[in-house]
């Protein structure tokens, strides 16, 4: 066996340099396998439809949900963090509530500030890059692999906010310029993250920005799709209903979400270092 190398970090931009801090042995973030984005463009809508019931029919108003879901996502990032490692229930619903959170973000930037959506758009865009920005300069890393210290996760997060406001601000700004309804939305979307994944696949763009970009893109994605299920049919959907629709989405989401609990198919295994013997 080879001799363990030296612990200096290398700032390489889809590496696995080491960080000072408390360190998990495993990654606080799933595998990025299909189960990821099924579930990924299914909480869109799912959070969508809870935020929503609150809103008309508990009463809470805009405000009022932005408050309670603030503070539930805020519960449960504290349960995250205290992990040691991932854990498939845990995370997904720090990603449904945080969903709904950079959704209302984005609503209220525009419907209560009355900020335009160019302008609002443009704005989460600089954000995420300084996150970004940050994120690397001080990790020498942005490697969904490495996500195993408090630093690194806090950055994780934080990046995850502002790509559902950005994914939020994107999407009304195209609907609002082409108008093409929520069917063709959901097509058009679609086939932008298939070119994402292709451009990965065949043309090597890098991984961990093809993660991202397509990240924000299946925000809008899972927007429109709900949308054109959940509206009726003289608004360009099928009919379903909020509530309906809201409750087909949660439902394969929890039985993904229980199924990876149950096999782990998507728990990141650590890296092996290769030791000299005793």
């Amino acid at each position: 066996m080879a001799h363990e190398t030296s612990q200096t970090p290398v700032p390489d931009l889809a590496g696995t340099a080491a960080s000072p801090g408390r360190r998990s042995r495993w990654s606080k973030v799933p595998e990025v396998t299909v189960y990821f984005w099924i579930i990924k463009v299914l909480c869109t809508p799912a959070g969508g439809t809870a935020a929503d019931l609150l809103d008309e029919r508990a009463g809470l108003g805009p405000t009022g949900v932005s408050v309670l879901m603030s503070a539930l996502l805020a519960v449960v990032l504290v349960v995250q963090f205290r992990a040691g490692s991932y854990r498939a229930g845990v995370y997904w619903t720090a990603v449904a509530l945080i969903s709904v959170v950079g959704t209302l973000i984005s609503d209220n930037l525009t419907g209560i500030m009355g900020v335009p959506l160019e302008t609002g758009t443009g704005v989460f865009v600089i954000v995420l890059a300084v996150v970004f920005a940050v994120w690397y300069r001080r990790e020498r890393t942005l490697s969904l692999h490495s996500i195993d210290t408090t630093g690194r996760e806090s950055f994780y997060w934080l990046a995850v906010l502002f790509t559902f406001a950005l994914g939020t601000a994107a999407g009304d700004l195209v609907s609002e310029w082409m108008d093409f309804g929520h069917w063709l939305s959901a097509v058009l979307f679609g086939l932008v993250v298939a070119a994402v994944a292709l451009a990965h696949f065949a043309l090597d763009l890098d991984a961990v920005w093809s993660f991202w970009i397509a990240y924000v893109l299946t925000r809008p994605l899972g927007a429109a799709v709900g949308d054109y299920l959940s509206r009726p049919a003289g608004d360009g959907g099928l009919g379903l209903g909020a509530v309906l629709t809201g409750a087909l989405f949660l439902s394969v989401v929890l039985a993904l979400v229980v199924y990876l609990a149950v096999t782990r198919k998507d728990v990141a295994r650590p890296p092996q270092t290769d030791r000299t013997p005793a």
